[in-house]
């Protein structure tokens, strides 16, 4: 992989290592990775968001473990530190999720945080 792996402050539920691992294997793409990023919107200022992708920027971030590949874009990654992505299945569907020590409110549904 041509981005630095990095001993990360971003973590991995058990979880959502499994079904990132799943996803992929579905995939079936050895270059395909889990973007995770942070824009401006939401209920709260900014959101998360995830998408699959095979591109890596020189300075994306890359979080391997148990296999699981994320991929967390530079400025994204600041809010990210010491975050922990999580996948949740309940009545509301099934969902990865960031619990987010540096968020001061979230919203309802958890996708939209404020710093």
């Amino acid at each position: 992989m041509t981005s630095a792996e990095q001993a990360t402050p971003i973590g991995l539920t058990p979880s959502a290592e499994e079904k990132i691992n799943e996803l992929l294997i579905e995939e079936a793409d050895d270059d395909l990775c889990l973007r995770v990023f942070v824009t401006g919107g939401g209920c709260s200022g900014f959101q998360y968001g995830f998408t699959f992708d095979d591109e890596r920027a020189e300075d994306d971030a890359l979080i391997a473990n148990g296999g699981a590949r994320v991929l967390v874009d530079s400025l994204s990654y600041g809010y990210l530190v010491g975050s922990v992505i999580d996948y949740q299945e309940g009545l509301e569907g099934s969902r990865f999720a960031v619990s987010n020590p540096s968020a001061s409110s979230t919203c309802g549904c958890g996708s939209s945080f404020a710093i």
